[in-house]
């Protein structure tokens, strides 16, 4: 918007005037990730969505920061999201973009910058109209991030709900013996980032890291920051993903997947589904006694059963928790690609010559990104 269309507040007070860009998008790599992950997406993003966005690479995690624990690469984040908001004062708009573990890390930082309005406080921020397309023109009443209005919420290829489980780190063939292996080994190589992946992390009484982020509890308010944003959208991999498994991308339970379509939507070449699912009020996210149990028999004696009992509960808990929010949940299936198996870097290109089958996805995301900032109404139709 130029000056001569008029002015807009921001709700950090601030007035938008000249064509100085109003929304930051923030994107953010996952696990030993560098901002020279996002070269090629940065460079369309910026064509297709034109100068009214700042679109921004995270640089603060690089590499093997991300090691470090997703609690304390989502801090930095937090941090780095804030100088940058200080330094541009014309922002009053703010989304994420995240790839794999960025998607966790972008989880956390949110409820660190995360800010309730009046009203929200007064509910607690919970409450049925945080769905993907309810009371769109209203977002920032649910909260501000940063200090801006949140608008989308978008991951790629994330494992929300760990990769402990049967071919939730799909690399290990779902062979029992190694992803029973694979939990107690993750720390050795990518330290405490590795035990809340597994969800193995903290004291057998406390909840692990992640089904405390489907809730908002004493540690942070992690469910209403993600409800603060006007929509959340996750991208997920159906198939030839060694790294991050479909159920947990796409936050589903295992009866919830079906064969999985082939044909790609109109325009957006491996696109193959979007589903926009309305919240599901639940009691949960809850950690009862027996998750305590056995949470303690996962670590001390990792059984296959021991390890089988306490992923269940912790998914179950997992999924009801993060379901009371609205999402758009788009699946692709990279299956007529070049190099199918890989998908988990071909769904952000993060080589413009190795995966470019990717460039529908990343389609997909500008135009998602386009139409929920230019009309709020249509935030879900797409």
């Amino acid at each position: 918007m130029n000056a001569s269309q008029g002015v807009v507040p921001s709700p950090r007070g601030i007035i938008k005037v000249g064509d100085e860009p109003d929304h930051l998008l923030v994107l953010v790599h996952g696990i030993m990730g560098s901002p020279s992950d996002w070269t090629y997406i940065q460079a369309e993003l910026k064509r297709r969505l034109g100068s009214n966005f700042l679109i921004y690479a995270s640089s603060c995690n690089c590499y093997t920061k991300t090691f470090t624990g997703i609690d304390g690469a989502g801090k930095r984040l937090a941090d780095e999201v804030m100088q940058l908001v200080k330094e541009r004062e014309s922002l009053i708009k703010i989304s994420f973009l995240s790839h794999s573990l960025g998607g966790l890390i972008a989880r956390y930082a949110i409820s660190v910058l995360y800010t309730p309005s009046p009203s929200s406080a007064q509910s607690d921020g919970m409450h049925t109209s945080r769905s993907g397309n309810a009371n769109p023109m209203c977002s920032s009443n649910k909260g501000l991030i940063a200090g801006l209005e949140p608008i989308n919420f978008i991951t790629l290829a994330t494992p929300h709900l760990g990769v402990r489980g049967n071919k939730q780190l799909p690399f290990l063939l779902g062979v029992n013996i190694l992803e029973k292996l694979a939990a107690p080994m993750a720390p050795i190589f990518v330290g405490r980032t590795g035990s809340q992946l597994f969800l193995t992390d903290g004291k057998p009484n406390k909840p692990p890291l992640l089904l405390q982020m489907a809730s908002d509890c004493e540690d942070g308010k992690f469910l209403s920051a993600l409800g603060a944003f006007r929509c959340r959208i996750i991208y997920a991999n159906v198939s030839y993903d060694h790294m991050v498994g479909w159920r947990t991308s796409s936050i589903r339970r295992e009866i919830e997947l079906v064969k999985p379509p082939t044909r790609s939507l109109d325009g957006y070449k491996h696109v193959v589904g979007v589903e926009s699912c309305p919240p599901v009020l639940s009691n949960g996210p809850n950690f009862p006694p027996e998750a305590a149990k056995a949470k303690e028999a996962a670590q001390n004696e990792p059984s296959t059963k021991n390890t089988l009992e306490y992923h269940e509960i912790v998914e179950e808990e997992m999924i009801r928790g993060l379901q009371q929010l609205g999402w758009k949940k788009v699946d692709v299936n990279f299956h007529s690609a070049i190099w199918p198996f890989f998908a988990h870097n071909n769904i952000h290109v993060k080589n413009e010559w190795l995966h470019n089958s990717g460039a529908g996805v990343v389609a997909h995301v500008a135009d998602s990104i386009k139409q929920v900032d230019s009309n709020p109404l249509l935030a879900a139709s797409l």
